[in-house]
Order: structure tokens, then sequence, then C-alpha cells
């Protein structure tokens, strides 16, 4: 057991030493574009890993969480915002809040917390739900939340562009909260609650037999979710600095459940595998719609190819591998640290 935990610290640390490792090279030596490509990516790991605590680990299939990541962003976005920069481009702004002016890590903060709490209040009635059901509420919540984007005029521009958020979102930003997400949902997963989390995904009338509270085990993967898909919200609208509200509906949505279903739900490793592969050839996709050339064969530009190819993907992996590369299973590290020799084993202990 002591050999056990010692192995699984050590996995841990190296990982962590591999990812700051490459951060590093990345901020000192990566162009603009690759940075750019590795933000990207971090967040599009918070949304997936935050989507899966609720979707692979309870079985709740949600459509409506992109509507968390628009609470995050714009909450944040308005906490952040200039005052001088409040009155010309909001301002009928409530007065108590046309002169605050937060620093980024509070306005993220705040926007997750508020994201959380409107996930109780949605939860509480949401959550009684179950198998298509749940996915069809959740879907008409996002359209709520994009029906109040568009008219709350004074508070979100209707609409139009929000324009002028600060540039705060950095690599170490992102990355901070994405070991932050990924280690707190694994922890999560693997806890008691975790535990009757995928009890209930399992075998709900078992688990309810068993003394398991299932609107609360839902209630509280749903509330966590929405609160770590707020912050990547948050940075997003913070790394692009200006965004409408068709960026929260479902194209995105589309996409993030397109990372999730080929990691493989239920299992978090499988979260950053699939992100990290749908990110990447998202990227060469679309360079790819500007036309190839490949010496004596031209491929003329194919503007949108890209989707076309994305949701071409999607529908093979569900028929050929409907759990998902990994398939609710998590990459074993320990197996791989056993397999050293033990003269190799002690030498790195």
């Amino acid at each position: 057991m002591v050999a056990i935990r010692k192995s699984s610290v050590f996995t841990v640390l190296l990982l962590l030493l591999l990812v700051v490792g490459g951060l590093v090279v990345t901020d000192l030596a990566a162009s603009a574009y690759i940075q750019r490509i590795v933000i990207g990516l971090g967040i599009s790991i918070i949304l997936v890993v935050s989507l899966n605590l609720s979707n692979g680990f309870t079985g709740v299939f949600s459509l409506g969480h992109v509507g968390f990541m628009a609470i995050g962003a714009y909450t944040a976005a308005i906490l952040t915002l200039p005052v001088s920069l409040k009155r010309v481009n909001l301002p009928d702004l409530p007065r108590w809040l046309a002169g605050v002016e937060l620093s980024f890590l509070p306005a993220t903060l705040i926007g997750g917390l508020l994201a959380m709490l409107v996930a109780l209040l949605v939860g509480l009635s949401l959550m009684r739900l179950s198998g298509p059901y749940v996915a069809v509420a959740t879907m008409g919540f996002l359209v709520i939340v994009q029906v109040i984007l568009v008219n709350w005029d004074s508070m979100t521009r209707g609409a139009r562009t929000f324009a002028g958020v600060p540039p705060h979102t950095t690599l170490w930003w992102v990355w901070g909260w994405t070991i932050l997400t990924v280690y707190a949902i694994w922890r999560l997963s693997r806890s008691d609650y975790g535990r009757r989390m995928m009890a209930i995904r399992d075998n709900e009338i078992a688990a309810q037999s068993l003394g398991i509270n299932v609107m609360r085990s839902r209630l509280l993967a749903f509330c966590v979710s929405a609160f770590f898909t707020a912050v990547a919200g948050s940075l997003w609208a913070h790394f692009i600095t200006s965004f409408s509200p068709k960026a929260f509906y479902f194209a995105q949505t589309f996409s993030v459940i397109t990372m999730l279903i080929v990691g493989g739900m239920g299992s978090v490793s499988g979260s950053i595998v699939g992100a990290t592969l749908i990110t990447l050839l998202s990227e060469v996709l679309r360079n790819a719609e500007r036309g190839v050339n490949l010496g004596l064969v031209q491929i003329p530009p194919v503007y949108g190819g890209s989707q076309i190819l994305m949701a071409v993907i999607f529908v093979l992996v569900i028929i050929f591998w409907p759990n998902g590369l990994l398939g609710g299973r998590e990459i074993n590290f320990n197996r791989l640290w056993a397999r050293l020799p033990p003269a190799r084993r002690k030498e790195v202990s």
C-alpha cells in the first residue's frame, strides 16, 4: 500500500514537472500562434473535464453547460471592465455596478460562484429528471441563457459585440486553473462522493436501495461542474477580449461534447486526450480550409470543411468506439511505473 501511494505521488509530481517544463518552453520560445493554441487547449480541457463530472460520472447528459460558460464570461467581463469604458459601452448599468472595477481573480471567482448558484437553482428541478428528458431540459436552459443575453441590452449590450475586456488571460493563468480543475475533479471522482455518483450512473435503483441520495449527488456534480465551466468562460473572455452571445450557443456545445465523446465519458484522462486531439485536429483542418498544394495535386479552398469533417469524425467515433478512446478508463501510470526494472525504480525513488 505504501509503495502504491509512493508511486502515485511520484507520478503526480512527474506529470506536474513535465507540464510546467512544457509551459516554460512555450512561454519563452514558442511563437504567438503556438501560445494561442496552448491557451485554447487549456481552456478546452477545463470545459471538457468539468462537463465530464456531470455527464460522465453521474450519467446526467447535460447540453446546457455552455450557458454557465456564458455566465462566467459576461460576469467577469463586466466586473473587470474599466469604469471609463463602462460609461461608454454600458451606460445603463445599475449605479452600484457602474463604479465597480475588480481585478481578474476576484471577478473570475464571482463569475464561478454566480454560475454555481444558478446551477443550484436550476438543478433543484432538472436533476430530478433522467435520460433524454434532462438533456432536453438542459438544452432549454441554454436557450433561456441565450435569450437573456440577446435581450438584456443594459447589461450585456444585447446581440452587439461586448468589447473592451482587459486581456488578463495568460498562459500561466489558464494552465494554473487547468491543473487545479483536473486535480479537483480527479480527487472528487475518487472520493466517497465520486463513488456514489458512479453508482447512480450504473444503476440508479440499486444506488437508492443502498441509501444513496441521488438528488444530492447529481446536484453536487452539476454545481461543481458549473463553477469550473464559468471559470473557463472568464478565461476565454479575457483572452478573446471581444465576443457576442452567439459564441455561447450550439456550435460551442457541439465542440465540447465532441471532445468528451471522443475521449470517453467517465474518464478524466480521457477528457484531456479528447480535448487535445480535437483541438489540434481542428487547427490542422482550419489551416487546410485555405487550400493545400501537394505539387501535382492542388486542393482548392473549402471554407467550412473543417466543421463537416469534425462532424464526420464524431459520427465515426460513435459508430466504432461508442465508449470513446478510453471508454471510461483512466491511464494507469502506476502500471507504467511498475514496468520499470527494479534497479531503475530504486534509482528514481
